[in-house]
């Protein structure tokens, strides 16, 4: 079973249009969606959310269409913005008390738990937190109604690297019950290379490649050398070139090129350059 399954989505706007997205998510797994900032990352999870109204195309949730059965799916979703959308003079303690009318399955001991492992405090007003602490609250907010899908939208963009890890083991212990699923967007590559199982790269509003993790950083290598040296490669295990610092560099599938070739192992923020401002 699928926790998300998007078949053919459009949505235009002016000067930007989602063009026939599509990509799944399986049940238990998490899903690194990548792009650069403009890419589509947000409009489509807004799309997903009914936030933003689709043009044609559908989305499924837990196998349902999520418009006809918004209100049941919302219940198990959390969602999780760069931004905390809340009212920046309520308190934790506060939200707690909005959130009970929100949701049936709100767990105000889970909540508290929540605050007390992550050091948010419960009095102080919304805009007295650090963005850090505004993002730990949004993850224990997201959590407290217990979803089994996780909807994330840059959540550790602009923290520093210890916070980001503490919020990555967090995504970790929620993904030990095997029935949960993330979707992580970000255009930081070194947090999905932690924790993601899949990888969707969009780019201008198209789905440029939706591969396992795995198969990304151990099936692709890159060859840097001289045009010539290119060259001698063999043409169908080039998947991109694009221009280096001394030269050509290009992506290669790993089985087809002879071991005489030394072939440097991607990360994943290479393989996003390579099919974003490479060349076939």
């Amino acid at each position: 079973m699928n926790a998300i399954e998007i078949h053919d989505l459009h949505k235009g706007f002016e000067g930007f249009s989602l063009k026939d997205v599509s990509f799944s998510v399986p049940q238990g797994t998490v899903m690194g969606f990548i792009g650069e900032n403009g890419a589509g990352k947000s409009t489509t999870i807004k799309c997903m959310l009914n936030l933003v109204k689709k043009e044609y195309g559908d989305i499924l949730l837990f196998n349902k269409d999520h418009v006809e059965h918004e209100q049941s799916i919302k219940n198990d979703i959390g969602v999780v913005f760069d931004e905390l959308h809340v009212p920046e003079t309520l308190t934790a303690t506060q939200l707690d008390k909005i959130m009970k009318r929100v949701f049936k399955t709100w767990d105000t001991d889970y909540y508290f738990e929540r605050l007390a492992q992550f050091n948010v405090p419960k009095k102080k007003k919304i805009k007295e937190l650090s963005r850090g602490m505004r993002m730990k609250l949004s993850i224990a907010l997201a959590l407290s109604h217990h979803p089994k899908l996780l909807i994330l939208d840059e959540p550790t963009s602009g923290l520093d690297p210890i916070i980001r890890d503490e919020i990555l083991d967090l995504f970790l212990a929620f993904m030990q019950d095997e029935t949960h699923s993330i979707l992580f967007s970000s255009h930081i590559t070194s947090d999905l290379e932690k924790i993601a199982d899949h990888i969707t790269l969009i780019h201008n509003g198209e789905i440029l490649l939706s591969e396992s993790k795995d198969a990304l950083l151990y099936e692709y290598g890159i060859f840097k050398g001289s045009l010539e040296e290119v060259n001698e490669l063999p043409e169908h295990a080039i998947i991109r070139k694009r221009n280096g610092v001394f030269g050509i560099e290009a992506l290669v599938l790993k089985k087809e090129v002879n071991e005489i070739f030394k072939l440097e192992r991607p990360s994943i923020e290479d393989i996003m350059l390579f099919f974003v401002k490479g060349c076939v």
